[in-house]
């Protein structure tokens, strides 16, 4: 559960308000190994992805960039706003395509404005990486970027096949976060790229709703593990690891996430 302070009607408020699952920005792209370098689709959406559920609008993000062999490109003016669909509302999001050459890893990385949370009366900022690797030569995909809040992974994220476990260093400001409480989401709905939306059918059905978003722990080090059960990908939102806690004189939930793309054997 987000770390803020509540009073009693906002308790009140999220119990008969509030959906099981959890808000994650996401960055997607289809695939995130690539046998070589090619323009890749990319939609930024801050939805619910288990459920396809409520997504929210996003104002236009604070940074939009990718490091590739330790350099950094500003991607932040080839982002288009667009409509997302969900199966509940539609919602104000963004698209850019990128052109990847050579071989090895893109880090895309996205600081989004912070969104305020009317249920809970505060801010979240969920700063978002996403890897896409060419042709399998490794370069940077566990490079500490030096977002203010960053999951630094152990595993490469385009490099899982179902089974695998996926670790990763949660980071605030640069230093390990110690029993960070991180969020995990299948995205269960396909995204439609031409459609900017979400299919309408489900590839798995959770038994009940703690299955929806799942909880784990870092250890005292910020180190996670978590054991991959079905192709597809899968998103980790540590929260409030960040160390900016305030915005507009509020509260600020400023957390990192990662999306991880794992395949059947």
């Amino acid at each position: 559960m987000r770390k803020i302070s509540w009073t009693l009607t906002g308790v009140l408020m999220l119990i008969m308000t509030a959906s099981a699952s959890a808000h994650f920005q996401m960055i997607y792209t289809p695939e995130s190994a690539l046998d070589s370098g090619k323009p890749v689709g990319m939609k930024l959406v801050f939805t619910h992805p288990f459920e396809a559920g409520h997504t929210m609008d996003m104002e236009k993000p604070e940074q939009f960039f990718v490091v590739r062999k330790g350099r950094k490109t500003d991607l932040l003016d080839t982002l288009k706003p667009i409509q997302w669909s969900s199966l509940t509302n539609t919602g104000a999001a963004y698209e850019t395509t990128c052109t990847l050459r050579g071989m090895g890893d893109n880090v895309f990385c996205l600081v989004p404005a912070p969104y305020y949370e009317k249920e809970e009366d505060c801010y979240i900022q969920q700063i978002t990486k996403m890897i896409v690797n060419t042709a399998g030569f490794p370069t940077d995909w566990d490079t500490r970027i030096g977002l203010p809040a960053e999951i630094v992974p152990l595993d490469k994220p385009y490099c899982l096949w179902t089974g695998n476990v996926f670790r990763g260093i949660v980071k605030g400001d640069g230093k390990p976060v110690p029993y960070c409480e991180i969020e995990v989401e299948y995205l269960n709905h396909q995204p439609l790229m031409d459609k900017n939306a979400f299919a309408g059918t489900a590839a798995v059905r959770a038994p009940q709703d703690a299955f929806i978003t799942m909880t784990i722990k870092a250890n005292a080090h910020g180190e996670f593990t978590f054991g991959i059960p079905k192709a597809g990908w899968w998103g980790f939102c540590a929260l409030g690891a960040g160390p900016d806690d305030q915005h507009n004189g509020k509260e600020l939930s400023q957390d990192a996430v990662i999306w991880v793309q794992a395949k059947d054997m």
